[in-house]
């Protein structure tokens, strides 16, 4: 049977993450429903990295292991034909049995676009994150520093977070600014429930005057989710690639781009 891996993109402000729930109102809920609609049989998937309610994907990738005999580029069109106009897939790709979206991947980027201004954008709803107290771009960077490496990450994953190893490794954290915006970008082996959120709490308190460095170096060897801040909203958050070894030949495109292909501007 034919394996297939998928690359998607979706606005998550509808659906209640990626995970399917009791109420069907999950994005894999959907997207399975359309591909066994199209292939006229029972499309179970397997996802890359679980996005939580109001997440969003530039490229989210999935497999399914697949038996109907369709072109790959009819794959996009009429599994686009039955999903709603927020969710969408963006290419297909037939690939060997040893591919797999979740454990086959070497790392996996998000990106959090913030807003920086004294008043909120109502055409940015949903879109992105909003902080209207001014914040330093060096002071973030600063404490971003001790974040990069291999951490035990406890203090910034959720309480309901079920992964038995809270050891991540954070290849890079990278701060842009473009006044009145940010851009944040993350790069890690894996990410535990709401790390990159927790993270952002943090990085927020920071450009504010609120912590530094050492503050964060000790939040974090802690180990202790009450010392570090609040968990910052999810609006403004992207799963933005997905890095697989080069033999797979799966389409690459780097987040700055993907950002502005979907939202069809530059802000970078």
């Amino acid at each position: 049977m034919p394996r297939l891996a998928f690359g998607i993109a979706y606005d998550g402000a509808d659906w209640l993450g990626w995970q399917t729930q009791p109420s069907r109102r999950s994005v894999q809920d959907v997207v399975e429903a359309a591909m066994s609609q199209f292939a006229a049989q029972s499309v179970d998937t397997v996802c890359a990295g679980r996005t939580d309610a109001r997440v969003h994907a530039l490229e989210q990738v999935v497999h399914a292991d697949i038996s109907a005999n369709r072109r790959l580029e009819s794959w996009v069109k009429g599994v686009n034909a039955l999903l709603p106009p927020s969710i969408a897939i963006q290419w297909v790709r037939e690939v060997p049995e040893r591919f797999h979206a979740r454990y086959a991947a070497q790392a996996r980027t998000y990106v959090y676009l913030l807003r920086n201004s004294p008043t909120r954008s109502p055409l940015l709803k949903g879109k992105a994150g909003w902080v209207y107290h001014p914040l330093d771009l060096d002071r973030m960077r600063a404490a971003a520093r001790p974040l990069c490496g291999r951490h035990d990450f406890t203090s910034f994953r959720s309480s309901e977070c079920q992964a038995p190893n809270p050891v991540r490794t954070l290849h890079a954290l990278e701060i842009e600014q473009r006044a009145p915006f940010f851009m944040f970008r993350f790069t890690a082996d894996g990410f535990l429930h709401h790390m990159v959120r927790n993270l952002m709490g943090a990085l927020i308190w920071a450009g504010q005057g609120k912590l530094d460095a050492e503050t964060m170096h000790f939040m974090l060897a802690a180990r202790d989710r009450t010392l570090a801040p609040p968990t910052f909203a999810p609006e403004g958050l992207y799963l933005a690639q997905v890095h697989y070894p080069e033999d797979f030949e799966l389409p690459v495109s780097s987040p700055r781009d993907a950002l502005v292909s979907h939202l069809g501007f530059s802000l970078f």
